[in-house]
């Protein structure tokens, strides 16, 4: 308990230092609600990350990002809840434990290189970006709406090592190709082989696996130094489809 404490402590001063994490007073005690939501359930899952906490960097990071900049304006009162909400063109923004999960278990570390696969409404870009902070994340969505505005949300925020791309991320981005690291936010029955492609030797992909109607399981996969690859499954999920574009 004195650890979450202190920890709540070093996340409120935070808040009050980066301007990108400054967002209304009133939005300080949801945050801190969420965070500390997104504590308990990976202290409850230490299977998952292989330890019972998020990262430091991470953690800052989920600190850092005002979520309520990444929901519909309708929508903003249930910003800082631990769940997926709507964000249009049947598309969600994922619940927060999940996005922490999935960041954490990249082992970003500050100057990579990395690809998102579903931009939706640019926050695991954002997260993914403020762990960064010298490298640069590349995202790619289908949807020329999300894309865009996902663009200029981004831009106004000030997430500068942020690049999007409209198009299939089934086929990833092989123009900045090979990554330190992939991370895709819908789920298929595989996972796409041009995306295995594009990782580094060494380099971690995470994507939830499995079909609508079947178990989707978060799956890790490593490409070791020869090419060889590695994968396991650390939790269910329920990610909407990865879509590919027509006559691909």
């Amino acid at each position: 308990m004195f650890r979450y404490l202190l920890l709540t402590g070093l996340l409120m001063t935070f808040f009050a230092t980066n301007p990108r994490g400054s967002g209304p007073a009133a939005d300080e005690g949801p945050r801190e609600r969420m965070l500390a939501a997104v504590a308990a359930d990976v202290a409850h899952n230490p299977q998952v990350l292989g330890r019972p906490q998020l990262s430091a960097p991470v953690l800052a990071a989920m600190a850092a990002v005002p979520r309520h900049e990444f929901v519909p304006p309708e929508l903003r009162g249930n910003a800082y809840a631990n769940r997926p909400l709507p964000i249009g063109h049947v598309q969600t923004i994922s619940q927060p434990t999940i996005v922490a999960m999935m960041t954490d278990l990249l082992e970003p570390q500050p100057g990579d290189v990395m690809l998102e696969v579903g931009t939706g409404s640019g926050y695991q870009a954002a997260v993914l970006a403020s762990v960064l902070t010298r490298g640069e994340v590349h995202t790619i969505e289908i949807v020329p709406e999300l894309a865009r505005t996902a663009r200029e949300r981004l831009r106004r925020l000030g997430y500068e090592n942020v690049r999007v791309h409209q198009g299939d991320g089934y086929k990833g981005f092989p123009d900045a190709a090979p990554f330190d690291g992939i991370i895709v936010t819908a789920a298929a029955d595989e996972i796409p082989p041009p995306l295995i492609d594009q990782l580094k030797p060494g380099a971690v992909l995470v994507m939830p696996v499995g079909g609508q109607t079947d178990t989707q399981w978060l799956t890790v996969l490593r490409k070791d130094a020869s090419g060889a690859v590695e994968r396991h499954v650390v939790l269910p999920v329920r990610f909407v489809p990865l879509t590919r574009l027509e006559g691909d």
